[in-house]
């Protein structure tokens, strides 16, 4: 019999009696694929990828949906023979004025399709909060990596920056560099309007959120650095930027995934409260943050209005906590031992 080792593109002849049957193989399997494998058994996460992913979708069809006139979150039905509105400018009609033209009914004062602006506040939220995530992880795996090689002073001062960045109040430092922060974007970027409230947003919860992920990396940095192939390239001559991007950061997929993953609906969470507090995109333009706090004041009078933005936030929170979860734990397998 003949033992077929798949990843390493060998064979060995093994002399095994009363074992496997003639014809029968032994494949091993890499790392990734039996972390996949874990992670495909674990069902939880396994639905909230699905979640995932018709979140996504619906986030970058949006705007598609929008332009082809689709989806209209922004024209006004409340004068005229378009009046969805009754004398109290609530929606005419039970259930926030559902109808067939309008499945999640309509926008008290303006009558503005409520389907269409909760959709289209998905693709901004999201999109704020995967910019956001991918800003404040970039730079805190550069300076983690930094960090933990150096050593020394660098670390030292590195150290000292994450927690002179931790001391300060993050929502309080939008609220109070809001003005000022969004003027320095629109001088020094092409944004406008709000593109421009999006980049304030995105910028400040980057700054303000890479300390825990340089503390991770940093961390893992100080094993990886003490192993052989490291050794080796240093006495090969490799330059730091070599050293840091070429010989470790491909060993930190695994961790700045996860770190990425669970990071995300802190900020998806952090748009939402940034929106509510008037700092982050403004209306017209929906976002599920401010359609949520306009929709507060017609709680009781349209709760529909009210719980869709709601649901659709903790919903998407939720999953990808899950999904973060899931993969931490089909990468780490010994973490929950």
């Amino acid at each position: 019999m003949t033992l077929h080792f798949e990843s390493e593109g060998i064979e060995a002849p093994a002399d095994l009696s009363g074992g496997l049957a003639e014809g029968d193989g032994v494949v091993s399997k890499s790392p990734m694929r039996l972390a996949m494998g874990r992670f495909r058994r674990d069902k939880l996460s396994m639905v909230s990828l699905v979640v995932v992913l018709l979140v996504i979708i619906a986030a970058v069809a949006a705007p598609i949906l929008v332009k082809f006139g689709v989806l209209d979150p922004y024209t006004y039905h409340n004068t005229g023979k378009d009046n969805l509105l009754d004398e109290f400018t609530l929606p005419k009609g039970s259930w926030g004025g559902i109808s067939g033209d309008h499945w999640l009914g309509v926008e008290p004062q303006s009558g503005r399709d409520a389907m269409s602006r909760f959709w289209y506040g998905i693709t901004f939220s999201l999109t704020i909060a995967l910019l956001a995530s991918a800003f404040a992880v970039a730079l805190g795996t550069v300076l983690g990596i930094i960090a933990g090689f150096s050593r020394g002073w660098v670390d030292a001062i590195i150290g000292r920056l994450i927690d002179l960045t931790l001391s300060f109040p993050q929502t309080l430092m939008l609220l109070a560099l809001a003005a000022i922060g969004l003027e320095v974007v629109k001088k020094v970027t092409p944004l406008e309007g709000p593109a421009a409230e999006a980049g304030y947003a995105i910028a400040v919860l980057g700054i303000f959120g890479w300390p825990p992920t340089a503390r991770v990396i940093r961390g893992q940095v100080l094993s990886i650095r003490e192993r052989e192939f490291v050794d080796a390239a240093i006495l090969l001559g490799a330059s730091k930027p070599r050293l840091y991007f070429r010989e470790i950061l491909p060993n930190l997929w695994a961790p700045i995934l996860v770190l990425f993953t669970l990071s995300m609906p802190a900020y998806v969470s952090a748009e939402a409260a940034l929106s509510y507090l008037g700092v982050s995109v403004k209306p017209p333009t929906p976002t599920l943050g401010n359609v949520l706090r306009d929709s507060l004041q017609y709680a009781t009078a349209d709760p529909v209005y009210f719980f869709v933005p709601a649901i659709l936030i903790a919903v998407i929170v939720i999953s990808f906590n899950l999904l973060g979860d899931g993969l931490r734990d089909a990468l780490d397998p010994k973490g929950n031992r």
